[in-house]
């Protein structure tokens, strides 16, 4: 820590794309800091023998490149930077002395002290990265940070505190369902964000934006709730227990999940657990990713003369499944545009169901992967070939598919 005899770091901002930087860990402390350095365009070998599920989805989107096993000396061969996220001091030493030795700068999240580089408290605000140390003491750093980003997000009077009007205010724990926005950092509310700063714990979603939780304090517990399809998941029971547990323990808990809560989010569950168990929620609306990625992708979900209405289902189940709540016979006469979210498993058996019921093979179609993000990608068809489409272009979830003529209501053909 810097004190009166020691001298200031030197600030410096790393362009880093194209060039290697190695991650140490695969835990929380991982999770937070990865999604920054791929933002960066950071070439990212991540060396861990586990991975928390929303790390794992990088690697299988091809984000960054994992060696499923201890640290080697050698892992630093090409690097520009090295960031250790382990708790394991002797382990860490390990890691600093090889990057000493190769004088390729270290971060350390286990003691500050002995790194050779901070990660400072960042901000974003359009273009504007702002980067704040604060000695080493990283309270200071947040919060002259978070000071600093009201000055840049604010427009008009001062911000209205996070709790609702004419709500008491509660001293002890509580929980606050977040919606993040549908994947860019700067679509979640300025009041998420404020309860979001607020937070002691935090439970994020895979689909939570991963710059959100760089710019957490670091004394956060960050709890890795991520539902990747088809692959592991916490269950929503061990997820309401959390929520319950730490409110309980006097903590400030932030329900952090992608798009809106209540959209597909089962934040309903989760309030009434919370309700249960006497504990005071704050629901916080996001930007659902039902409308917004459509509308990135120049779709609009509803169009002057091509559609008067807009029906949002889910496609996680087949349409043959015995679970399935919904009427497709029903939506495939309908005029309007209809989204699906989570149908890109079953996009074949839900376009064959579709046409099944009248509905023409050459209705326009859209599929937009991981929209509002930088790896967003669309792709346009029609209901008879979005399927064999999709295949062929290796989309994958997360998607949103819209189906209707507001497809090309802005890009006709």
């Amino acid at each position: 820590m810097t004190g009166p005899t020691s001298p200031s770091p030197y600030p410096l901002g790393l362009r880093l794309d194209g060039r290697r930087v190695v991650v140490v860990g695969g835990g929380a402390v991982a999770t937070r800091r990865v999604p920054a350095l791929l933002d960066a365009g950071a070439d990212v070998l991540l060396v861990s023998p586990e991975l928390t599920p929303a790390l794992r989805a990088h690697v299988d989107a091809g984000r960054l490149h994992w060696e499923p096993r201890r640290f080697a000396p050698g892992d630093l061969d090409g690097a520009w930077l090295v960031q250790v996220a382990v708790d394991d001091r002797t382990a860490a030493a390990a890691v600093s002395a090889a990057a000493a030795e190769r004088r390729i700068f270290c971060v350390r999240a286990d003691d500050r002290t002995a790194a050779t580089a901070w990660t400072p408290a960042v901000t974003r605000h359009g273009p504007v990265t702002v980067a704040v140390l604060g000695g080493g003491d990283p309270r200071r750093a947040m919060a002259v940070r978070d000071a600093v980003r009201e000055l840049l997000g604010r427009k008009g009077p001062p911000l209205t505190p996070a709790v609702e009007e004419g709500t008491p205010v509660n001293t002890g724990g509580r929980v606050a369902l977040v919606g993040s926005g549908p994947g860019d950092p700067e679509l979640i509310t300025v009041k998420g964000w404020r309860l979001l700063t607020e937070a002691e714990v935090v439970v994020a979603d895979r689909l939570v934006p991963g710059l959100l939780l760089d710019e957490m304090r670091p004394d956060v517990e960050l709890v890795d709730a991520s539902k990747i399809p088809y692959g592991p998941s916490r269950a929503q029971e061990e997820i309401n227990r959390i929520l319950v547990d730490r409110a309980r323990a006097g903590k400030v808990v932030v329900r952090l999940k992608g798009g809106d809560p209540y959209v597909f989010g089962r934040g309903g569950e989760e309030l009434l657990a919370c309700a249960e168990a006497g504990v005071p929620v704050t629901v916080v609306p996001g930007v659902t990713s039902a409308i917004a990625v459509p509308e990135v992708a120049g779709v609009p979900v509803t169009h002057r003369g091509v559609a008067h209405e807009f029906t949002v289902v889910s496609g996680h189940l087949a349409p043959d499944a015995p679970a399935s709540l919904v009427r497709w016979d029903a939506l495939a006469g309908l005029r309007g545009t209809l989204v699906i979210l989570m149908g890109l498993k079953n996009l074949a058996a839900i376009s064959a169901t579709l046409i099944a019921h009248g509905k023409p093979a050459d209705t326009p179609a859209a599929v937009i992967q991981e929209g509002t993000t930088s790896a967003q990608r669309t792709l346009r068809s029609t209901l008879g070939a979005v399927a064999a489409d999709v295949e062929a272009a290796a989309l994958r979830p997360p998607a949103i598919v819209v189906v209707g003529d507001v497809v090309h209501a802005l890009t006709p053909d």
